[in-house]
């Protein structure tokens, strides 16, 4: 007889990522986003000279803030797929077995 396949350990691969990781990735990607506005607002003073080039440099560092909020708070995908669960090869030849036995049963079969 196979055991439960509720007992059987989960493989490590398939664990989600602690909290802690997952909020360390989103406070550096924060910290990107947000370290990229100062260089636009430095550039934008050095290219004042060119009004087009200051302008656009300061109009991109505008929705930075913004964006920067919205994907630090977006937690990552969860992963959709089934639990792999580990199996040797005593358990698959159970499974085996056990759908054999199914098979080889008489069916009886009701009149109405």
């Amino acid at each position: 007889m196979s055991p439960d396949p509720d007992d059987t350990p989960v493989l490590i691969t398939d664990a989600a990522r602690s909290y802690e990781d997952e909020f360390k990735t989103r406070k550096r990607r924060y910290s990107i986003m947000m370290a990229m506005r100062v260089p636009c607002l430095v550039l934008a003073a050095v290219f004042y000279h060119t009004p087009w080039l200051a302008a656009s440099l300061i109009i991109l560092s505008i929705p930075l803030p913004w964006m920067a909020v919205l994907i630090a708070n977006d937690r990552l995908p969860i992963k959709a797929s089934k639990f792999r669960r580990y199996r040797d090869e005593a358990d698959a030849k159970d499974l085996e077995s056990a759908a054999k036995q199914l098979e080889s049963k008489s069916h009886p079969i009701i009149e109405s």
